[in-house]
């Protein structure tokens, strides 16, 4: 675990998800399950089919191979949502395969082909989808040898920069084609569905009332940089255990959260980082150069577990498709213009030797990024840039020296968030705190809060302690919980 970067989920919300998924793993495997998943599949198809071993098992879904016994060779994957490990599955399930196919119609980015989707009253929802014939994937290449599979890959520290480079220009090509939008073709008909909001309900016990309404879509890029600062609140608000450490931690994550809340209402966030960003302290200093996206139109296709991991690859690591597109969705064109996290495969905030040495090691890698992406773009010339005509290698380089990649990864990061918000983003807002203490961080910046926010905080932080000290799960009702959101959330 990155040192002391990543805030501790609720560990009975943890330990309940993995009792439930043990469970149902050994459920999926039982004969009567694999029997039900053959017989859906027969219906679904049409004719006779049988189960093609090995069950595949993932964080959130169940691969099963089938073999369609009377017609041709190629396997297809039944795929069910592993049950209680994601929120709203079927809004899910459908958002996904409805990604997969507009990939498919309006870009060039190979997507495995969708056949059918649905949901069955005792396997829950399901895809029925092509079968790339291959398990490897773009992280295997430049992975550094592991002891046990299950760990999670790091970049081989002795890669060579030849093949670095030549294996991030494929995923330099999958970036800019997934996020190229062709204008008009598609509409938004439900919410955004993202990774943190399923870490949220499962990690953290946090009620789903607290999430966007269902059918909710955002005009403007501000409207959602709010939505989401409202989810890193709630977090602090909803989660029971392990939130806060001492009285002075949750004054800490109140005021960085509500600090980060009031910059998304009064729509500066959006800005951050770019030549329209006037009110930044580190704006004056060091100003950027770059235009932000138009605020109100410019939304581009997003996926929040879009990694090397999944990519899948042939033998010659030339990309065979792109999967798992279940926390897709349309987002500000902003997120487009960060340099992607995964350049190390391995997330900041998990990385053994701290994220100091992470950020450290991506500076020298993003170069070799950067270099990558700047031929992509070379072979665009002539032609429109993949996002907005706007030239992805410039923006991302220009992300990383504002701080504004720090920014899109904290608005998505619930248990990230306060170490990013403290040590990467608060000076860069409202300059030099005038203490390296720590605890104290609050009191530097509390005067930044309405009357009516600072006179919320003293109430919370009694909450959170006496939370503490009583360890329990706690089932909200929706009534109740959105009470509590009145409570703390100033207009």
């Amino acid at each position: 675990m990155g040192k002391g970067a990543r805030q501790t989920s609720d560990n009975l919300a943890w330990d309940r998800s993995d009792e439930i998924w043990e469970e149902s793993m050994k459920q999926v495997r039982l004969r009567p399950t694999c029997q039900k998943i053959e017989a859906l599949a027969q219906r679904v198809l049409r004719g006779p089919v049988a189960l093609a071993p090995p069950i595949i098992i993932g964080g959130f879904n169940v691969l099963c191979p089938i073999r369609i016994q009377d017609g041709p060779e190629e396997k297809i994957l039944f795929r069910l949502t592993c049950p209680n490990q994601a929120i709203f599955p079927e809004e899910k399930t459908q958002a996904e395969a409805a990604t997969a196919r507009y990939l498919a119609a309006f870009s060039a980015l190979p997507v495995p082909k969708i056949f059918h989707t649905g949901t069955d009253p005792d396997l829950g929802p399901y895809m029925v989808i092509q079968d790339l014939g291959t398990r490897r994937c773009m992280s295997d290449a430049p992975e550094a040898p592991r002891d046990d599979p299950n760990d999670t890959p790091i970049l081989n520290p002795d890669i060579s920069e030849t093949d670095l480079k030549r294996l991030y220009a494929k995923m330099a090509q999958g970036l800019a084609l997934s996020s190229r939008q062709t204008p008009g073709v598609f509409d938004l008909v439900g919410r955004p569905i993202t990774l943190n909001m399923t870490n949220m309900f499962q990690l953290a016990n946090i009620p789903s009332a607290v999430f966007p309404p269902k059918g909710t879509t955002y005009q403007t890029a501000d409207e959602w940089y709010v939505a989401l600062a409202d989810m890193q609140l709630a977090t602090l608000l909803f989660q029971h255990n392990d939130m806060v450490d001492s009285e002075d931690d949750c004054r800490n994550k109140y005021v960085a959260r509500q600090l980060f809340r009031k910059l998304a209402k009064q729509g500066r966030l959006s800005t951050f980082g770019f030549s329209d960003d006037d009110w930044s302290v580190s704006s004056k200093t060091s100003p950027p150069t770059l235009p932000a996206p138009d605020s109100s139109g410019s939304f581009r296709l997003w996926c929040d577990d879009f990694r090397p991991v999944n990519v899948l690859v042939d033998d010659a690591d030339d990309v065979v498709g792109v999967i798992d597109w279940e926390f897709a969705y349309a987002a500000p064109t902003q997120f487009a213009l960060d340099c992607p996290w995964w350049l190390l495969l391995d997330t900041p905030e998990m990385w053994d030797t701290g994220i100091d040495d992470w950020i450290t090691k991506y500076s020298s890698r993003l170069e070799t990024w950067l270099s990558a992406m700047e031929e992509i773009e070379r072979e665009y010339d002539g032609l429109e840039k993949p996002v907005d005509g706007l030239c992805l290698s410039a923006y991302m380089r220009e992300s990383w020296s504002t701080g504004r990649f720090w920014l899109n990864y904290a608005a998505r990061k619930s248990w990230v968030f306060d170490h990013i918000y403290w040590n990467y983003l608060d000076e860069r807002f409202f300059g030099e705190r005038g203490t390296e203490d720590k605890e104290s961080f609050w009191k530097t910046r509390i005067c930044l809060l309405s009357e009516e926010e600072q006179e919320a905080m003293e109430p919370l932080v009694q909450i959170k302690m006496s939370e503490a000290a009583d360890c329990r799960l706690v089932e909200w009702g929706n009534v109740e919980a959105r009470r509590r959101l009145k409570l703390f959330f100033s207009r």
